[in-house]
């Protein structure tokens, strides 16, 4: 899975109707609301959007014939493997009808340039742990964790004997992480993950 890292838009002419497309991260279903709310032209003739954030969608025809406007929209969103994304395509009608297949291809075509102009980053699912680990272990925990992919020590904080780490460990490798930190440490360091 990807997100986009900034917004973007795209435009184009079909058939003298103006189509231009925003498309943005969200964060949560607000930040998707506001997002469609701010991009969204009153002066235009159709606002339609689409916004994924994990297994949550929704989507508007904002007045297009039913499934022409907002499905390919969020059709373009799937294609692209992205999440935590929304996009807004506006229309002004030009005068010339498009047909149903003609609004499914100019929606979801121009949301799909969209989103492929913009920059992205992979999305890793991961989960938040803290490990206690004394000073004879320290260097060594910390130089296999470093070499983990994906995995950030995201805090350090010396005690006495040692230091508490706050770790993001993907979610893919997190019984690995906590396989290899015991056996590292002949046991005296655990990293408990939550149960799923």
């Amino acid at each position: 899975m990807f997100t986009l890292n900034r917004p973007e838009t795209f435009s184009q002419d079909i058939k003298k109707s103006r189509f231009i497309a925003a498309a943005s991260p969200v964060a949560d279903e607000d930040a998707a609301r506001r997002f469609i709310e701010a991009q969204s032209d009153p002066t235009a003739t159709h606002n339609c959007w689409a916004w994924r954030i994990g297994q949550v969608y929704r989507f508007s025809d904002d007045g297009e014939p039913s499934g022409t406007a907002g499905k390919p929209i969020l059709q373009a969103i799937d294609g692209q493997s992205l999440d935590a994304v929304a996009v807004v395509v506006t229309r002004w009608f030009g005068g010339i009808l498009l047909g149903s297949g003609g609004l499914m291809r100019a929606y979801g075509g121009t949301a799909a340039t969209c989103l492929r102009h913009g920059e992205k980053t992979r999305v890793i699912p991961t989960l938040s742990s803290e490990i206690e680990c004394g000073f004879s272990d320290l260097a060594l925990v910390k130089s296999r964790l470093a070499a983990v992919p994906d995995l950030t020590i995201e805090r350090e904080v010396f005690t006495e004997a040692g230091a508490r780490l706050g770790l993001s460990i993907p979610v893919a490798n997190a019984e690995d992480v906590a396989r290899m930190v015991l056996d590292l440490t002949s046991g005296r360091v655990t990293v408990p993950l939550p149960q799923r």
